[in-house]
C-alpha cells in the first residue's frame, strides 16, 4: 500500500514538474508578443480592457455549463455547485493552453477530473466532442450572418472573396467529420469494429516503433469498454434529446463570450467596427481549435481578417493582444487550482 501511495506521488511530482517546463514553454513562446503587447498598450483603453476580467469568468462558467447543465441529468452523478463549475472549466482551460496536444490533453483531465463525480470516460469523452460540435455549429451561424453583412455593406474587397467559399466548406467538413462520429457512435457493431481497427493499428504502430519489442501496447476488451461507454451516452442523448436543450443554449452563450473577447481588444484600441471580420476568422479558427497546438488558431484567424480586408498592423494587434490577454488571466486563475487538484487536495 506504502509502495503503491509512493508511486503516485512519484507520479504527482512528475505530473506538477511537466506542467511546469510546458507552462515555462508557453510562456517563452509567447514573450515576444508579450513584450509587443506591452508597448501596444499605451494605444488601448485600459478602462474597456479590464471588461475582459469578468467576461473570462463568464465565459469559463458557461463553458463548465455545456458540460454540467447536461450531467445534473444523469442520476448516477453526484451534485456540484455553481463553484465546481467555474473551477474545473478554468483549470480544464489552463490545461488546453499549457499542453499543446490540440485538445487531447484537455480531454485527458475532463476524463479524469469528472470521476470523482461519477462521470465515466465515455460521457467525458461525448460531452468534450459535443462541446466541440455546439461552438462549431454557432461560430459557422455567427460566420454566415456576418458575411452576409459584409457582402451587403460592400466591405469585402474582390480578392478576398474567396474567403467565404473556403470557411464554408472548412465548417462543412467538420459536420460531415461530426455527422460520421455519431452514426459510428449510434450502433453497437460498427463501435466494436471501430474499436478493433483502433486497437489493432495502435498495437501495429507499437510494434514497428518499438522494433517487435513490445506486441500489444492497448487492450482490445478496453478499448471496446470504452467506445461503448461512448455509445451509451450517445444513446441516451438521442432518447431524451430534452438534456441537450440547456448545454445547446450555454453553448450559443459561451460561442459569444468567446468572440467577445477579440472585440473587446478591438474596441479597447477605437477599432468596434472588426466585429463582423471577427466573426468569420473565428468561424475557421473554430475549426482548428480541437486539432492544432494553441497558437496556430490565433495565426488563422489574423490571416482571415487580413485576407478579408483588414489592415495587417490591426489584425495582428488585435490577435496578438488577445492572445496575450487570455494567455496571461488562463496562468494567473487556473495555475492555483490545477496544482491544487494534483497535490490530491480536491476532488
Amino acid at each position: 500500500m506504502a509502495k503503491k501511495k509512493h508511486k503516485l506521488i512519484s507520479f504527482r511530482a512528475i505530473l506538477s514538474i511537466l506542467t511546469a517546463v510546458l507552462v515555462g514553454y508557453v510562456v517563452y513562446q509567447n514573450w515576444p508578443d508579450m513584450v509587443e503587447t506591452f508597448h501596444h498598450l499605451g494605444e488601448t483603453n485600459i478602462f474597456i480592457l479590464l471588461l475582459l476580467v469578468p467576461e473570462q469568468l463568464f465565459m469559463y462558467y458557461a463553458c463548465g455549463q455545456i458540460f454540467f447543465s447536461y450531467l445534473k441529468n444523469q442520476k448516477e452523478v453526484k451534485e456540484f455547485s455553481k463553484k465546481d463549475i467555474l473551477t474545473i472549466s478554468t483549470e480544464l482551460n489552463f490545461v488546453n493552453h499549457a499542453v499543446p496536444a490540440g485538445g487531447l490533453g484537455g480531454l485527458a483531465y475532463l476524463t479524469y477530473r469528472l470521476h470523482p463525480y461519477n462521470v465515466t470516460a465515455g460521457q467525458a469523452s461525448f460531452l468534450y466532442v459535443f462541446r466541440y460540435a455546439v461552438t462549431t455549429v454557432v461560430n459557422y451561424f455567427q460566420a454566415l450572418v456576418a458575411i452576409v453583412a459584409l457582402l451587403m455593406l460592400d466591405l469585402i474587397p474582390p480578392e478576398a472573396k474567396w474567403v467565404i467559399p473556403v470557411s464554408l466548406l472548412m465548417n462543412f467538413g467538420v459536420f460531415v467529420g461530426l455527422t460520421i462520429i455519431v452514426y459510428v457512435a449510434s450502433n453497437k457493431k460498427r463501435i466494436e469494429f471501430f474499436s478493433k481497427s483502433v486497437s489493432m493499428a495502435i498495437n501495429a504502430l507499437g510494434r514497428i516503433f518499438t522494433f517487435g519489442k513490445k506486441r500489444k501496447i492497448l487492450s482490445e476488451d478496453r478499448m471496446n469498454h470504452y467506445f461503448m461507454d461512448i455509445h451509451e451516452s450517445v444513446k441516451i442523448a438521442r432518447r431524451n434529446k430534452k438534456f441537450l436543450k440547456q448545454p445547446l443554449n450555454w453553448g450559443f452563450v459561451y460561442s459569444f463570450f468567446e468572440v467577445a473577447t477579440y472585440w473587446i481588444v478591438a474596441m479597447s484600441l477605437g477599432r468596434p467596427e472588426l466585429l463582423p471580420f471577427i466573426l468569420v476568422g473565428e468561424a475557421i479558427g473554430s475549426v482548428f481549435d480541437g486539432i492544432v497546438p494553441y497558437g496556430l488558431y490565433e495565426l488563422g484567424m489574423a490571416g482571415v481578417m487580413i485576407a478579408l480586408g483588414v489592415d495587417f498592423p490591426t489584425a495582428t494587434i488585435v490577435t496578438v493582444m488577445t492572445r496575450v490577454f487570455t494567455l496571461i488571466f488562463t496562468i494567473a486563475t487556473g495555475t492555483g487550482p490545477y496544482y491544487k487538484v494534483i497535490r490530491g487536495k480536491n476532488g
